[in-house]
């Protein structure tokens, strides 16, 4: 088997438990949703029980996280809501992503624990990240560089059209 090393993402890996928390109550995305500013908190959606951001450091274009407002770090601990509106909502985020920006394909998964790569674990959260077929290069391993195409301000301005001219939003 072949291996691509990175030893650039070991101070990330190394201070991942340093990082300091807001208070003991909230998270940093608890934090975001509980202001007004939607656009300048990149929030996309606002449902009943879970709300969609755009990842601030994203994989590509159009990264979307789906978090609970209820801050809580284990799958099981979810309530029934919850868990039914995480999977309602990543369908209906796949549908505006493909309708504002056409991707071949998407992952869509949640890193549940620290270990698992999770960067805020006590916020449990689903990535929704679109995916295309000429997207897969080395520059993040090799160079140390993301390429994104596209601003994260003009990335939100065309979700944030395909959400407003969603009937069941």
């Amino acid at each position: 088997m072949d291996r691509l090393w990175s030893p650039w993402r070991a101070a990330y890996v190394e201070t991942a438990n340093d990082r300091a928390e807001l208070d003991d109550d909230t998270s940093i995305f608890a934090h975001l949703v509980a202001q007004d500013d939607d656009r300048e908190n990149l929030i996309l959606w606002r449902g009943a029980e879970v709300f969609v951001i755009m990842n601030l450091h994203p994989y590509n274009n159009g990264h979307l996280l789906i978090l609970p407002y209820r801050v809580v770090a284990e799958y099981d601990a979810l309530t029934d809501a919850e868990r039914i509106a995480l999977s309602q909502t990543a369908n209906r985020c796949i549908g505006w992503l493909r309708t504002a920006l056409d991707p071949d394909g998407f992952n869509v998964g949640m890193n549940l624990g620290r270990a698992a790569g999770a960067g805020i674990p006590e916020h449990l959260h689903m990535h929704v990240v679109p995916r295309w077929s000429g997207d897969t290069n080395f520059m993040p391993t090799t160079g140390q560089t993301k390429v994104i195409p596209e601003s994260l301000g003009d990335t939100y301005a065309k979700l944030r059209a395909v959400i407003e001219s969603d009937s069941e939003t």
